[in-house]
């Protein structure tokens, strides 16, 4: 993680090292804020956001599941996002990871969320491979976890919420001391649910499958690979998936924004595929319309060059 100069804060820019908080704000004793992963690449005509909109949108709609009134409007917010690039002037060499934040401030420490006020903050720093230097070539190993993914009856788990994440912390955690890169977490049937951060996708007889997000946030990254995967005539389907049927998988990868298109080459000790086929050439066309070299999927994109 590289800092930058600026962060945006309630409406201005403030210096990356003075975009501090309060230690009695309200989110850091019980956790109600929400937030996003946006990235945005280096492209011929200058930095590019991939699905700005879309993420805007889930953004404040998070917002509204958790009961936090955000004082900016989708068309701020966007353009907050467009405007901390251009004043951080990244060099347009490497990709830029964009962080909104809607959270809860100083204000009490009752429970009682709404009587503290409600702080937006967009941060964006360069960043490069999520699971480790290399893993978007070499791959990940993967444990399935011991934890499971919240229940609806119990979690909100259609809001980008800070509190959702402490699941995947401990499972993330758990992995990692027991010495792999990163987790796959089962839901309560005992079906696959996601990464600890990320959607899952396996490969089967030329098939790609995904699991439905009953248990898990909405992803626009998972859905828009789905979007691709079908305009090049790739089979595509959602549904159960069993730990199994994993282990047997031709191929087996991550995708989100932070982790982009991650090879997954070994689950709880199961070697998975060899040259990863389909992965690599999802990959491939994946950077190629991040890149904005890819007239098809142009819409996916916003440039932050003025014109």
């Amino acid at each position: 993680m590289k800092e930058a100069k600026w962060i945006w804060k309630d409406g201005e820019f403030v210096e990356w090292e003075k975009a501090t908080t309060h230690i009695l704000s309200h989110t850091l004793h019980y956790g109600n804020s929400v937030f996003e992963g946006v990235r945005a690449y280096p492209t011929q005509k200058g930095l590019a956001i991939f699905r700005l909109d879309k993420h805007t949108q889930r953004l404040l709609d998070s917002a509204k599941i958790v009961a936090l009134k955000c004082p900016y409007s989708y068309d701020e917010l966007m353009k907050a996002q467009i405007e901390l690039l251009r004043k951080n002037d990244f060099s347009n060499q490497m990709g830029v990871y964009i962080r909104p934040l809607i959270y809860l401030g100083y204000g009490n420490l009752r429970v009682a969320h709404w009587e503290s006020p409600v702080n937006v903050a967009i941060a964006a720093w360069e960043w490069g491979d999520y699971l480790g230097e290399g893993s978007l070539h070499k791959g990940v190993r993967v444990k399935i976890s011991s934890f499971r993914r919240g229940s609806v009856n119990s979690t909100l788990n259609k809001a980008k919420a800070c509190g959702n994440y402490l699941n995947s912390q401990m499972a993330s955690y758990e992995a990692h001391q027991c010495g792999f890169d990163e987790c796959l977490i089962l839901d309560e049937q005992g079906f696959v649910s996601e990464g600890g951060s990320e959607c899952f996708f396996m490969v089967k007889n030329g098939e790609l499958i995904t699991p439905m997000c009953d248990y898990t946030l909405r992803s626009i990254t998972q859905e828009s690979l789905i979007e691709i995967a079908q305009s090049m005539g790739i089979k595509v389907s959602r549904r159960n998936i069993t730990r199994d049927e994993v282990y047997t998988a031709d191929e087996c990868f991550f995708v989100g924004t932070a982790v982009e298109i991650t090879p997954i080459v070994e689950v709880d000790f199961y070697k998975i595929g060899v040259d990863y086929p389909l992965t690599r050439t999802l990959q491939k066309r994946f950077f190629e319309i991040v890149g904005g070299r890819d007239v098809e999927f142009q819409h996916f994109l916003t440039y932050i060059k003025e014109q």
